[in-house]
């Protein structure tokens, strides 16, 4: 449209130019082609693309309907489909002014002119007629266009069709039961025989939508179906066809490998949609065939298409990439070679950096390790913060995934540390940490290296972290005491995360070497349970501090305990999970990494189809995703969501009560999952009702738990070798203040 329209204009000028139109039509036969009436249409239009509301003309621009162009039939059509659905209600008055007319004739009413419309000669306007009414949802609309409708559903031009079979999904939204009442679904189900390859397209699409929208239709397609739908891709909505083959599932392996077969040479189009859904239909096809060398050559076919993408703009790279990262996970096999592909280039937007850092690790293996590491070195002296800090991280997860290139990634660990770059320090010594968890006691050497820059630690995890690390090599440290000293002197200003570290460190420098962190410990212990509001900070420190007063070898030998080794595994996604988001390939569920419906409403999960071909892990996958839940729905229907698993009901109360919190302590409690002298809130509220001082009863009930569990506070001298702070603070704390509920 000719952008000099596309100016702000008043009502009352275009009511009164569409006024003398409607004079000139009557009076003046020299106008014969309507040219002033296109303009005042055209500025119309103009202005509803601007946002301007155009409303108040609804019946001026209604009237230009009887006008037999098409140019005109358009523009008329357009304005009734932008108010039709912003505003129903000033278009259903409009309706009915017309209906109840001076004139009201029905031959001359709105709907007449667009059901007139709908046995036109030109199959645009029979299309631009009933697509008008199906974005009308107004019941004496949808009323009108059933029968329109149901000819244009068996028009004899294609254009019309495929139009019919779009509105009867739309009719669907608005009204199910007329759509199954008047035997839409029927027809539908006859287009997908049809000739024109678009129609199928668009019936597919259709039938598709209705499914994902009702509870008791669903879309089951055999095998001749499946062959004819393929069949039947053109050029255009190939996409539609391709989705709709997930809803075919094979009975054995000769018909999945079929139907790779079919759809294969797809994977050279140009157009990245369908590339993405051809290889979200051959991962879904994968999980039914047993041939393992077949699934070998589809694989080492996929990769190509997937590196081709990579050449698109950053948008279509990173909607690549995020995929791939799924796809991976499942067959690392497609891009086992290609880590070199995903290497940054410098004009990468910083998201599709960080995607490519992550498909970097997840293909890292020991063949392939040392270009990678490389890489990873290089990108952690660039400018940009948050990617040098992810290639850093990068570097700590290859060398716990890959043991072979530990030695060499704490070596460029180690040269980072020399730049002295705070962020580059921090990070470090936070991916170090995880190194010495997977690796124990063979990379100690590097401890005084992170302890001389324990000055450029600020954030809470890279303090938390070194805090860490001096605890747990206290006693090979010759000034580990100095060090949580010194870290001490803002323990009350710390962040929590800091807080707990430094309570555990400090509780692991006593056990280990008792002569020089009698006195910290004490200290830590007193500002932990009396100084700070934390409840988790409050309650680690009583639980600690009654270990220690109690047994303190048996402290030893729980704090003190060998912790298993991290791996990689964590990093990994659920099986049953991975098969669920690769039904999503190429949508925007496969880009957030989440089920579509976590995050858009009534939107039905789908989960892999049993059936007689369905390899054995992929089985158990679904079994375990379904657990506890309704059983499978036969091969081809969609399975309900599994019900959220309550993990509390599982185990007895009891059994959660004494859950180990990560400190080795548990509480003793009863049958109900209580302490021994606590009340549950009915019984308090009891209590109370009836005068009793529920205070006064809970200091009898710590008397009798003190004698049966005995005095947390009372063998704390022995504990700490008569030490005085310790003393003092158990001599001044009362029965009311004992917070551990012993």
């Amino acid at each position: 449209m000719d952008g000099k329209f596309f100016s702000r204009g008043k009502i009352q000028d275009l009511r009164k130019v569409a006024a003398k139109g409607n004079e000139l039509q009557e009076a003046d036969h020299k106008d014969k082609k309507y040219a002033k009436r296109k303009i005042v249409l055209k500025k119309i239009v103009a202005n509803i693309t601007m946002g301007n509301d155009m409303s108040p003309l609804f019946r001026e621009v209604v009237a230009c309907m009887s006008i037999q162009v098409l140019e005109i039939k358009k523009m008329v059509y357009l304005y009734l489909v932008s108010y039709g659905r912003g505003k129903p209600d000033e278009i259903q008055y409009a309706i009915g002014n017309f209906l109840t007319a001076s004139n009201p004739t029905r031959d001359s009413s709105l709907l007449s002119l667009i059901s007139t419309d709908c046995n036109d000669r030109n199959p645009l306007i029979r299309a631009l007629a009933i697509r008008t009414m199906a974005y009308i949802p107004l019941p004496l609309v949808i009323g009108s266009m059933i029968e329109p409708l149901r000819h244009c559903l068996r028009d004899q031009d294609p254009y019309v069709r495929k139009t019919a079979a779009i509105c009867v999904a739309k009719l669907y939204v608005y009204d199910p039961k007329l759509v199954d009442k008047e035997g839409f679904i029927t027809m539908l189900r006859d287009l997908l025989a049809d000739n024109n390859p678009t129609v199928v397209a668009n019936s597919v699409a259709a039938l598709t939508e209705i499914s994902e929208r009702s509870d008791d239709i669903a879309l089951k397609l055999n095998l001749g179906v499946t062959n004819k739908l393929i069949a039947a891709m053109g050029e255009w909505g190939q996409i539609y066809i391709l989705d709709s083959l997930l809803n075919f599932v094979p009975q054995t392996s000769l018909d999945a490998e079929g139907i790779c077969e079919r759809i294969l040479p797809r994977l050279q189009h140009a157009n990245s949609a369908v590339v993405l859904t051809t290889i979200k239909i051959l991962m879904f096809m994968m999980n039914y065939i047993s041939d393992n060398e077949f699934k070998d050559r589809i694989c080492k076919k996929m990769g190509p298409p997937l590196v081709s993408l990579l050449s698109s703009g950053p948008e279509v790279q990173y909607v690549t990439l995020r995929n791939i990262l799924l796809i991976i996970q499942r067959r690392p096999l497609i891009l086992r070679n290609d880590v070199k592909v995903f290497f940054c280039k410098y004009n990468d937007p910083i998201y599709v950096k960080l995607a490519k850092l992550e498909i970097m690790y997840r293909l890292s293996r020991e063949e392939n390790f040392k270009p990678v590491l490389a890489e990873l070195h290089e990108y952690a002296s660039e400018v940009d913060i948050d990617f040098v800090r992810k290639a850093v991280r990068t570097i700590g997860r290859l060398a716990i995934k890959v043991p072979g290139a530990a030695n060499a990634c704490i070596n460029v660990l180690l040269e980072l540390l020399e730049s002295k770059i705070s962020y580059v320090t921090q990070e470090v010594v936070v991916v170090v940490k995880d190194i010495f968890r997977r690796y124990p006691n063979e990379y100690e050497s590097v401890i005084s290296t992170l302890c001389d820059n324990m000055d450029d630690l600020a954030e809470p995890e890279a303090k938390a972290a070194i805090v860490w690390i001096i605890g747990q090599y206290a006693n090979r440290i010759d000034n580990s005491l100095e060090l949580l000293e010194d870290l001490s002197y803002t323990f009350l200003e710390d962040p929590v995360e800091v807080q707990l570290a430094l309570l555990t460190a400090v509780v692991k420098l006593f056990l280990q070497i008792p002569d020089q962190g009698k006195d910290l410990v004490s200290k830590i212990l007193k500002q932990a349970t009396e100084e700070v509001d934390n409840p988790d900070l409050r309650d680690r420190g009583f639980m600690y501090w009654r270990l220690l007063s109690i047994n303190a070898g048996a402290a030893k030998d729980i704090v003190l305990s060998e912790k298993p080794t991290i791996s990689t595994e964590t990093d990994r996604m659920e099986r049953g999970a991975l098969d669920q988001l690769l039904l999503h390939t190429a949508t925007l569920g496969s880009i957030y990494h989440k089920s579509p419906e976590s995050f858009i409403r009534n939107t039905k999960p789908k989960w892999l189809s049993d059936s007689p071909a369905l390899n054995a892990a992929s089985r158990q996958a679904l079994m375990m995703n379904i657990d506890d839940g309704p059983a499978p729905l036969p091969p081809g229907s969609i399975a309900p969501p599994p019900p959220p698993r309550n993990l509390q009901a599982l185990e007895p109360k009891s059994s959660l009560a004494n859950r180990d919190d990560g400190t080795g302590l548990r509480s003793p409690v009863d049958e109900m999952g209580r302490r021994p002298h606590e009340l549950d809130d009915d019984q308090e509220d009891d209590a109370r009702e009836n005068g009793n001082n529920v205070d006064d009863d809970e200091a009898d009930r710590d008397a009798l738990a003190n004698e049966r569990y005995g005095d947390p506070y009372a063998n704390l001298e022995q504990a700490f070798g008569g030490s005085s702070a310790f003393s003092t603070a158990s001599a001044s704390r009362t029965k009311g203040e004992d917070l551990i509920g012993f």
